[in-house]
Order: C-alpha cells, then structure tokens, then sequence
C-alpha cells in the first residue's frame, strides 16, 4: 500500500490502525465496528469481503480479494463515506445489508416510504437516534431495507441519490 491517497486507485483497508500508512484512512476494524455499532450487524457478516478506499473516504466492499493497490474504475460496491464528520452509508450497502439490521431502521408507512423515494423529507415519528439511519418498508410480510436517511430535528430526509428517485 502507498502512503498517499491517489483517487485513481483503489488501496485495501488496513486490518487495524497499528498497520495504517495514509493518514485519515479508516481501517477495516473500524468499518466494521461502525456498522455492528450502529446498525448491529454481526462483525461475521463481512467477512467474505475485502474493503477498499478510492479518492478521499469513499469506501468500497468487494466479496473476494485481488492484489492491492488496484487500478480499475470500480470494485464491488460503494459501501460507505468517512472522512467527514459523520460516517454515511451508502445506499447500495443499505439494501445489501441492511435486512440483517437490528438496530437504527425506520419502518416507514406506505405515503412516507413514497415520499422517502422521491427525496422528500418526512416526519415518521421516530424516537431514537439522531443521523444517519436506514429507511425500511414493510413488504409481502418482510422489513425491507429502501435507503438511507438522515434524522435531525424530528425530521427524516431521503438521502436518495437523484437518479433512483422514483414516483409510485
């Protein structure tokens, strides 16, 4: 691994801080204590996947392993954004992961689950923590990951990328 950050390549994640070159790179222990932490996932539940960094903070999952560093454009999935004040989860890795949740998942009705697909914001009636959480709709029986979003003052905002919004 180089000890610089180059967005044109993907760097694997160091195993803990102790192995850490770049300064600022998060390391695969605190992805996945981030994720059991904040949303409960079992820390098993990645481990068949490796976790890249490519350009400031923009992390990807990858389900095998590959030589790092790596020059490609893409590697499995957008995962996650640190680097900034508060670590985002991606939608991707939400509706990959986010059924297995115990924790920070907002069950919305059927007008607010709509409403949260085309971007706006709603007022669910939530009652616990404040940031980014996962937005779920209940389907044919089943609490299904749709997204992420961000509760701040009693407010629920979609943080559905523009190009996935959608009117149902």
């Amino acid at each position: 691994m180089s000890a610089e950050n180059d967005g044109q390549r993907f760097d694997r994640l160091p195993e803990t801080a102790d192995e850490r070159t770049v300064e600022g790179r998060a390391t695969r222990a605190e992805v996945i204590d981030w994720w059991t932490e904040r949303f409960g996932l079992a820390a098993d539940h990645f481990s068949d996947h490796t976790f890249w960094e490519k350009g400031a903070g923009k992390i990807w999952a990858f389900a095998d392993d590959i030589d790092s560093p790596a020059r490609v454009e893409g590697l499995g999935m957008t995962f996650l954004r640190t680097r900034q004040e508060h670590w985002k989860p991606t939608t991707d890795a939400v509706q990959r992961f986010g059924a297995d949740a115990t924790r920070n998942i907002v069950v919305l009705d059927a007008a607010d689950a709509q409403a949260f697909l085309r971007g706006e914001t709603t007022t669910p009636g939530w009652d616990g923590d404040w940031g980014y959480l996962i937005a779920a709709h209940e389907i044919a029986g089943a609490v299904e990951p749709i997204g992420v979003g961000l509760y701040v003052h009693d407010e629920f905002r979609s943080q559905m990328p523009k190009g996935r919004q959608r009117e149902l």
